[in-house]
């Protein structure tokens, strides 16, 4: 039976550019078939918008639903709740006091020391005042570092003797002795991974709950970078779409040089849930001072850390191309973002439509740069973000030389010059409780400010449509989710109503802006009660 829906009286921006806007639009059986003029539809009957704000099902080109399931047992402890280590250590503590099972860890993630008193790290003895009993381990905002307690250094084997990993470091006391400090991915997987797996219901049950959460945010798809924090990411995915999962996902595990990823098969890179593309980190984050620099961190002769040598990073390239999938570089630091463009730009692209390598965060980008990718024989892509300068300003105003400021995060420049271009989240890599607000990101690409009111380079502002079209029409070029991003004829029927017309609202109340209805393939699945009671709908 075919399923026809129409909808008017709304102000409906299309996507398809920065002044594309409609009245009235109809779905058949889950997809648009006409958007126009109201005027045109006049007497039929339909579903009245009262004259709201529509946008297209918005797109997080770069966030971590995986880490949130693996880790979902983790207590919330970003900014701006928790600012304090005794905040912290409060927060944890309450968490230790709900678990119950002989073996659990207490978890925690998302602190960010710039904003404690006197930029202090919490350590060990810190986290021991959790608990002497159970394992402690937190994760900082960057999801680069962590901080563990004593007994988890003790489990992991980790002593004054143990070497430092590759490209990580286990920070030490005085006298050698780790003090609890976890810096970059392989030294807190030294302890991470000790923690218990949890049970793979509970995995999939979590990422239907992502699912729920995403559409609250008006998110109808998502890019996950570095889906391999689940044991068979694709599996486990497909398995949540089955059980109520109705999110686009496109997938991208990890590359391992120690354990290289099978080649892919039949199906794999098709359907809602697929696999996207495979993920390099190539350096560490800004904001504790591990991305890869040419000039050292100011007031220091630290250049960052370099994560993976060149070999590695063309190995993944080889897997991308064979497999006809996208390669995804984790590239903050002037000089990490430098390697990348030097290993691929005089190379053949191997993908149609869609770039065939991306970019990650791309922290620093001059003109030069910005030209040097926009001209390259290889088709590059961007997905970058305005809420790391907006909630973690108080670590880049220390890790930032002052000749870099006018470069950092210069959205108006990449808007100009990098078509394939997409903000996003990095939840829960960012030093925020609601990272995946997109009407945070939009306010931060508008004003230019962050948290506190400091301004960050107002020069490389955006307008609110302009913005807007980074988590649809211009963010839908970046990776292979397929049908979303617009509302046009043949495009999946996903569309979010607002509460506010945020093309019209002042623009420091952006953040006010909310979800009133989120709509999937023609189904709501999402609707705000006035009172904002959140509800499902069937």
């Amino acid at each position: 039976m075919v399923s026809s829906q129409l909808f008017t009286n709304a102000a409906v921006f299309t996507g398809e550019g920065a002044d594309a806007f409609a009245s009235a639009f109809r779905i058949v059986d889950g997809r648009f078939v006409w958007v126009g003029d109201e005027a045109d539809v006049q007497g039929e009957g339909s579903i009245d918008l009262g004259g709201r704000t529509v946008v297209p099902g918005l797109i997080d080109s770069h966030t971590h639903p995986a880490l949130i399931a693996a880790t979902a047992a983790a207590a919330e402890c970003f900014p701006p709740s928790v600012v304090s280590i005794d905040g912290l250590v409060e927060r944890l503590r309450e968490h230790a006091m709900t678990l119950t099972g002989p073996t659990a860890w207490v978890l925690g993630r998302g602190f960010d020391d710039t904003k404690f008193p006197g930029k202090q790290m919490p350590t060990a003895t810190d986290l021991d005042r959790v608990s002497t009993d159970r394992p402690v381990l937190v994760w900082r905002c960057d999801a680069h570092s962590a901080v563990c307690n004593t007994l988890a250094l003790q489990l992991a084997g980790i002593t004054a003797d143990t070497p430092d990993p590759d490209g990580a470091r286990f920070e030490r006391g005085a006298d050698g002795t780790p003090n609890g400090v976890l810096t970059e991915i392989a030294a807190v997987q030294a302890v991470a991974q000790s923690i218990p797996v949890p049970e793979r219901s509970e995995q999939i049950g979590a990422l239907v709950a992502i699912g729920e959460e995403l559409a609250s945010r008006g998110i109808v798809a998502v890019c996950d970078l570095l889906s391999t924090r689940l044991d068979d990411p694709l599996a486990a995915f497909r398995a949540a779409a089955e059980q109520g999962l109705r999110t686009r996902v496109a997938l991208y595990p990890g590359w391992d040089p120690a354990a290289p990823l099978a080649d892919l098969a039949d199906g794999d890179r098709e359907g809602r849930i697929r696999i996207g593309g495979v993920k390099v980190v190539l350096d560490g984050a800004y904001s504790n001072r591990t991305a890869w620099v040419v000039e050292p961190y100011p007031d220091s002769c630290d250049h960052g850390l370099r994560l993976v040598a060149d070999e590695d990073v063309l190995a993944a390239g080889d897997w991308a191309r064979r497999n006809g999938v996208q390669l995804a570089v984790h590239a903050m630091g002037d000089r990490a973002l430098d390697r990348v463009a030097t290993l691929f730009e005089n190379e053949e692209p191997w993908l149609d439509g869609i770039p065939s390598v991306r970019i990650e965060h791309a922290t620093i980008i001059s003109e030069e740069f910005a030209e040097r990718l926009r001209t390259a024989r290889m088709a590059f892509g961007i997905a970058t973000h305005t809420v790391f300068f907006f909630a973690e300003y108080d670590g880049y105003e220390l890790a930032l030389r002052t000749e870099q400021v006018p470069d950092a995060y210069p959205i108006g420049r990449l808007f100009r010059s990098i078509e394939p271009l997409a903000l996003s989240s990095d939840r829960p890599a960012t030093a925020w409780s609601d990272a995946d607000d997109v009407m945070i990101s939009i306010q931060a690409a508008v004003r230019r400010q962050a948290y506190n009111g400091a301004e960050f380079v107002p020069e490389e502002a955006i307008t609110v449509p302009e913005a807007m079209l980074l988590y649809t029409g211009r963010a839908r070029l970046l990776s292979p989710l397929e049908r979303v991003g617009l509302i046009a004829e043949g495009f999946d029927g996903s569309f979010a109503v607002l509460e506010r017309d945020v093309f019209r609202v002042p623009s420091e109340e952006i953040t006010d802006v909310r979800v009133a209805e989120t709509w999937i393939r023609g189904e709501r699945v999402y609707r705000r009660t006035p009172q904002g009671q959140e509800q499902k709908s069937a």
